[in-house]
């Protein structure tokens, strides 16, 4: 069956056509489907006889609601879902001066390893489909009766290890007839996969580009991002400069800051020295605690201030939703046991 919410307008009129449909009434069902209907049936405008065909040879994705956790802190809310195979995945919504942000998750589990992040616990299960991200956005919205005016890609998961999925949704996200949110208003997080930077340059996409760095050496980024032992800061560096000559777009480097790790003077240097020659801004994360981990929270105000007087252009990222576990690196993949139990649950 086809998974239509993952099919451009195009794609859907050329369906169409191939049963004697007019490709008008595509304009008409991908409306119906960016304001989140469960049935096709809810698509009061479209004829039954095109209504029982779709039916037929399609499925509406729509995950359930599994858990729904709302910070006292700040209204951060943390959603739970639970998809169509008995996976589930978590995706935030966050309100900002500027709008509605909503972080996405584009994979179930992940497999980078990195240390300090608990959506690398239990690794990966699979590739998100592009209509299973766009629920996230879809649904959270319907949810929250808010309109939806940022997205950012920083859940679970790495986008570049399922890009074909990611930029699918990226065109759908974007489209005039659906969600219509600019590009500019999109945001995707990567652990900094050399070659796969490339291939997103070549789309030449005008969303921010944001990189998972933590630290300034090889030997430090290795111990804490398995992903560095690939490549290397220089090999990633360099694709981030041919990335901002492809796009024009700066780019925004994460580093979160670990107690006796990475937070050091001569940490401070070296990544003011290499972050030379590259358009960018080192945005700065105090580390979320995540229960059991042996990282703890380095100086933010410290290293910010050192990296300010060597003239890096430098912020602080604000910590939303730590309370409900929905802050950066906090997110989990869940899985359902044989009994339909979850395996893992984190308590409002």
């Amino acid at each position: 069956m086809h998974d239509i919410k993952s099919m451009h307008p195009e794609e859907i009129a050329a369906y169409f056509l191939s049963f004697g449909e007019p490709a008008y009434k595509a304009k008409q069902v991908f409306r119906w489907l960016s304001r989140g209907v469960r049935s096709f049936d809810e698509m009061t405008d479209i004829s039954v006889k095109l209504r029982e065909k779709l039916k037929q040879d399609c499925f509406l994705s729509a995950p359930g609601i599994k858990r729904k956790q709302i910070s006292q802190q700040d209204g951060t809310i943390k959603y739970l879902w639970e998809l169509k195979d008995g996976n589930a995945i978590e995706s935030v919504f966050m309100r900002y001066e500027h709008g509605n942000t909503v972080c996405v998750s584009t994979q179930v589990g992940c497999g980078m390893g990195c240390v300090f992040c608990a959506s690398s616990e239990g690794g990966l299960v699979r590739n998100l489909d592009a209509s299973e991200i766009l629920d996230q956005v879809i649904f959270t919205q319907s949810d929250t009766d808010r309109t939806v005016t940022n997205v950012v890609l920083m859940g679970i998961g790495e986008p570049l290890n399922n890009l074909d999925n990611v930029i699918r949704f990226l065109a759908l996200i974007n489209h005039k007839d659906g969600l219509n949110i600019g590009m500019r208003h999109i945001t995707l997080s990567t652990c900094g996969i050399a070659e796969r930077i490339d291939k997103l340059a070549s789309y030449n996409l005008q969303l921010t580009l944001s990189i998972s760095l933590h630290a300034p050496d090889d030997a430090t980024r290795s111990l804490l991002m398995p992903v560095n032992k690939n490549s290397g800061i220089k090999k990633l560096l360099e694709a981030c400069k041919r990335y901002v000559q492809k796009t024009g777009r700066r780019i925004s480097f994460e580093y979160a800051l670990i107690k006796g790790v990475n937070d050091s003077e001569w940490q401070a240097k070296l990544l003011y020295e290499e972050m030379a020659g590259v358009s960018g801004h080192i945005n700065l994360i105090a580390l979320n605690d995540v229960k059991d981990a042996e990282f703890k929270p380095g100086n933010v105000k410290r290293f910010a201030s050192m990296l300010s007087e060597l003239g890096a252009n430098v912020t602080i990222r604000r910590r939303l939703g730590a309370d409900i576990d929905a802050a950066c690196g906090q997110l989990r993949k869940k899985l359902r046991s044989p009994s339909g139990k979850e395996e893992r649950k984190v308590e409002p």
